[in-house]
């Protein structure tokens, strides 16, 4: 499979939905089943899972010169059929074929993250490639399938084939703004309800002390049941999930929970930029902030029906228990220009389930 000679935005920056239609219809990004319209967000297109998994004994990467294949063959333990529904099982490694393929014209590069939904759940998701040797980066010129590699940390689920579990989105060379241009963009268009704390990256803090009588976070409950994907609205929190209410705004991470957060600060995406959260904040402590963690152009903001948007924080914490403040600071979005302003907005006319978020848990969930 060649990569595709067709025509993108030449400005540098993140393609927006009305250039993915393009690339769809020369065939550089293709599928085994038609693309759905529902896939195609503002600035990233949904990838499906595929009509079976690889249940493996440990993650991987294809490396230089191997294919994915190959290396089912070392580490495949067994095939499932994901046609009448699976469960993928906690603590277990899984890779599944995905629908969809790329052949990457040059001078375009692609990137994945889990779902909003996808890193709520815990449900650690991955997107690998032939001669790969990153997660979630495919190279300029990549031509050939896409897998996706999932670790349910909390919770077992229940998938079945073209369940949306990640997105990629792609780029024309880079368009990361540096903190002075970061700075002139939240002078034109406020990012943050509040003082901006720019430092690589415009900094974000936790929210632990909520309105009297709501919760400031969940943390997973250890022994639960399976999750079926498909049902939203579905499940009701209390089975799955520990309140918590800190007192005077402070809370200890356990080593090896999983939390759910919210930012003190609600945050805006301009149309014409796209964001991503850092994962790490190595100088702030040893956890993670964030899984999913690609903000579509429009969210938070007023053109689509925003006001600002809460960032959940998808935490979990390593090594040693941490103690959280309310107001640290605990992470960073990196802003990047859009190669063209998207013809339309997270939030705007489309299914956005997390416009307009506070302290949130995905969609499965019914929340009062």
């Amino acid at each position: 499979m060649a990569a595709v000679q067709t025509t993108f935005p030449t400005a540098p920056g993140v393609l927006p939905v009305q250039a993915l239609r393009r690339l769809i219809a020369a065939g550089a990004i293709a599928a085994d089943r038609p693309i759905e319209p529902g896939q195609l967000q503002p600035a990233s297109l949904d990838l499906r899972l595929g009509d079976h998994a690889f249940r493996v004994r440990a993650s991987f990467l294809a490396g230089h010169g191997r294919r994915v294949a190959d290396r089912l063959d070392d580490f495949g333990m067994h095939r499932i059929d994901l046609g009448p529904g699976a469960v993928l099982e906690k603590g277990c490694v899984y890779v599944v074929p995905l629908m969809e393929r790329l052949a990457l014209p040059p001078g375009l590069t692609a990137a994945a993250n889990a779902k909003s939904s996808t890193g709520r759940l815990d449900l650690l998701t991955r997107t690998i490639t032939d001669h790969g040797v990153e997660f979630d980066r495919v190279p300029e010129g990549y031509a050939g399938p896409l897998y996706a590699e999932i670790c349910p940390r909390s919770f077992s689920v229940l998938v079945r084939p073209g369940i949306r579990l990640n997105q990629l989105r792609l780029r024309a060379g880079q368009a990361v703004l540096d903190d002075a241009r970061l700075a002139a963009l939240h002078a034109r268009t406020a990012l943050v309800d509040g003082v901006a704390v720019i430092s690589d990256g415009l900094g974000f803090s936790v929210d632990l002390r909520p309105a009297q009588g709501r919760p400031a976070g969940y943390r997973a409950k250890p022994h639960t049941g399976v999750i079926d994907l498909d049902r939203i609205a579905a499940y009701d929190p209390a089975d799955w999930w520990e309140e918590l209410h800190p007192r005077d705004g402070q809370i200890i991470l356990d080593p090896g929970a999983f939390y759910i957060l919210v930012s003190r600060e609600a945050v805006t995406i301009p149309p014409d930029h796209a964001a991503e959260m850092a994962p790490y904040l190595a100088m702030a402590g040893e956890f993670r902030v964030h899984y999913a963690g690609f903000f579509d152009p429009g969210f938070g903001h007023a053109e689509a029906g925003g006001a600002g948007s809460r960032g959940v924080l998808e935490v979990r914490c390593h090594e040693a228990p941490f103690v959280l403040d309310h107001g640290q600071i605990v992470g960073r979005l990196v802003y990047e220009r859009m190669a063209e302003v998207p013809e339309r907005l997270y939030g705007a006319g489309i299914a956005s389930n997390y416009q307009g978020q506070g302290l949130k848990l995905a969609k499965q969930f019914r929340m009062g």
